[in-house]
């Protein structure tokens, strides 16, 4: 299953590549966030590329969800599916965008795949087992090497969204000794944790699973852990809630090794 998903990452990175950001055609969706062709392109070979080879398991998609168009999810496992994971970096021509695929069992992300098509790098995790990859010129998956979160220190590094800072994260920060922190969008802070550079990404903000699920995969996989405020470990295909829509992640904190 993996290579399937990794190969449909690598296909909907080159969609994205393949359309100019000056030239994306952004909208804005009802929530505020960007959209632009390159999502809808990304989604599209995606989704394409999991039902054909999974055609029993439903596909919860970012941009279909916010059309309206839902799947059935009659079982425990289905898709989780961020086309372009930090739309607003790529539309400012900056490299942290991922395409992010992640396969959800009873609540839990146990595959996913996250890849950075202007970094041509990747990152996998299979049932118990983080990896790194990169990807050449021509779409071939290569170098492949496992991955680990890092033991805690004394001080503790984090990582961030440059745009998703707030006054609760800077409390946490100054709360847990942390006393560095690289900032960086979409999944890719949690692929830093799973590959030992950083040890901490609390998030004080808005996410939906299709944001999270597939860089959650990678670190549990790697050692890591992301857990909400109250120390209850992060859960998928979250719905009817009574204080949030479906699919929305409360706030969390993803921890490296050790926590």
């Amino acid at each position: 299953m993996l290579d399937v998903l990794e190969r449909a990452a690598v296909e909907a990175g080159r969609a994205i590549l393949n359309v100019k950001p000056s030239s994306a055609g952004t909208t804005i969706k009802n929530d505020q966030s960007p959209v632009t062709i390159a999502d809808q392109n990304s989604e599209a070979v995606i989704i394409k590329a999991l039902l054909r080879a999974f055609p029993g398991v439903p596909v919860v998609a970012e941009e279909a969800m916010a059309d309206g168009r839902a799947p059935q999810i009659d079982g425990n496992a289905f898709f989780l599916v961020d086309p372009l994971d930090g739309t607003k970096e790529y539309i400012n021509q900056s490299a942290d965008y991922t395409v992010n695929i992640a396969l959800i069992e009873n609540g839990i992300p146990v595959i996913g795949v996250v890849y950075a098509p202007a970094r041509q790098t990747g990152y996998a995790a299979y049932r118990g087992r983080a990896s790194k990859f990169m990807v050449t010129r021509d779409d071939v998956v290569c170098d492949r090497g496992e991955i680990r979160c890092r033991a805690k220190g004394e001080s503790l590094t984090a990582v961030a969204s440059r745009s998703h800072s707030n006054a609760q994260t800077e409390e946490f920060l100054r709360k847990n000794s942390v006393t560095s922190c690289l900032s960086v969008g979409s999944s890719l802070k949690f692929c830093l944790l799973a590959e030992g550079l950083a040890d901490v990404y609390p998030r004080y903000g808005r996410t939906m699973e299709w944001d999270t699920a597939a860089g959650d995969a990678i670190l549990r996989a790697a050692g890591g852990r992301t857990s909400l405020i109250d120390g209850a470990l992060l859960t998928y295909g979250k719905r009817r809630q009574a204080s949030d829509c479906d699919f929305a992640n409360p706030h969390f904190v993803a921890w490296g090794a050790d926590h």
